[in-house]
C-alpha cells in the first residue's frame, strides 16, 4: 500500500525538474525528487572542471555546515576528495558510495580526521554526471545519522539515468562559469593537484618523499603505497621518518595542516 504514494510523489517530482529545466529553480527541484524516493538531510552539488576550483552550484545546508562543506572545501581539502579525484571528465557517469572511492586507510587518515569529520556525516552518496565539455557534476546526498541501506542505495540507482539525462540538459555549457578556466589544449588531468604536491617541501623533499606525501594525505596505507611505487612497505615508512624530520612535523596532523597551509602560495 505504501508503494502507490510513493510512485505518485516520483512522478510530481520528476514533473517539476522537467519544468525547471534551465531555470535556477532546478537544482533544488532535482534533489527534492531524490527525497521522494530517498531521503536525505542535505545536499550539494560541486561542479568540477580540469584543474579549476570546484564550483558550488548548489547547497541546503545551514550557514554553519555550509562554512565547512563548501567555503573550506574550496579552499583546498577538495584535493583530497576521493570524488574529485574521482571525476575529472571525461568519466564514467555512475552512482558511487564514498567509501568505494576512498582509498584503504582513508579513514584514518588527515583528510578525514582533520576536515570531514567536521561534517557530521554518517554518510555520503554522489551522483556522479559527466555533463560534457570536460565538465562533471557530483550531486551527493547526505545522512548524518544512518547510513544508506543497499535496498535505498538500488532505489537511488533506479532513478540514475533521469537524474543524469536531466543534469546533461540543464548543465550543458557549464564550463562557461569557471572564471579560471584552463586552455582548450590543456592537459586533461588536474594539473593543480600536481603543482600542489611538487611545491609542498620544495627544496626538502626528494621526488620519491613528494610522492609518498601525496598517497599519504589522500588516504593509502603503506602496504598500499607501497604496491603503487613498487617499493617495500618498510622504506615507506622509512620515508615518512625522514618526510617529518625535513619538514619539522612530528605527525599526519601536523603534515596534513603543512600542506593545507602552501596551498595559498599556489
Amino acid at each position: 500500500m505504501a508503494v502507490k504514494p510513493l510512485m505518485e510523489d516520483w512522478v510530481a517530482g520528476s514533473a517539476a525538474v522537467v519544468d525547471a529545466l534551465g531555470t535556477q529553480a532546478f537544482p533544488r527541484a532535482l534533489t527534492d525528487a531524490m527525497r521522494c524516493v530517498v531521503p536525505f538531510e542535505f545536499t550539494v552539488v560541486f561542479g568540477y572542471f580540469r584543474d579549476s576550483r570546484p564550483l558550488d552550484i548548489y547547497d541546503d545546508f545551514p550557514a554553519a555546515k555550509r562554512r565547512v562543506m563548501v567555503d573550506d572545501y574550496q579552499e583546498g581539502p577538495y584535493l583530497l576528495d576521493p570524488f574529485y579525484l574521482h571525476s575529472a571528465a571525461p568519466t564514467t557517469s555512475r552512482l558511487v558510495r564514498l567509501r568505494e572511492l576512498a582509498p584503504d586507510r582513508f579513514y584514518q587518515a588527515e583528510y578525514f580526521r582533520n576536515y570531514y569529520i567536521q561534517t557530521g556525516l554518517a554518510e555520503e552518496i554522489g551522483f556522479i554526471v559527466d555533463v560534457g565539455e570536460e565538465v562533471s557534476v557530483v550531486i551527493s546526498a547526505m545522512r548524518e545519522h544512518r547510513a544508506f541501506s543497499a535496498r535505498e542505495f538500488r532505489d537511488l540507482q533506479a532513478i540514475f539515468p533521469f537524474v543524469a539525462a536531466a543534469s546533461r540538459r540543464h548543465w550543458t555549457g557549464l564550463a562557461a562559469d569557471f572564471s579560471d578556466r584552463a586552455p582548450l589544449d590543456g592537459p586533461r588531468l588536474p594539473r593543480l593537484i600536481e603543482d600542489a604536491f611538487q611545491r609542498f617541501g620544495r627544496n626538502l623533499l626528494t621526488p620519491r618523499e613528494a610522492e609518498i606525501v601525496e598517497y599519504t594525505l589522500k588516504g593509502h596505507s603503506a602496504e598500499a603505497t607501497g604496491r603503487a611505487l613498487g617499493i617495500a612497505p618498510g622504506t615507506v615508512r622509512i620515508h615518512r621518518r625522514n618526510i617529518y624530520g625535513k619538514l619539522g612535523v612530528s605527525s599526519q596532523g601536523e603534515l596534513f595542516s603543512s600542506f593545507i597551509a602552501s596551498l595559498d602560495d599556489l
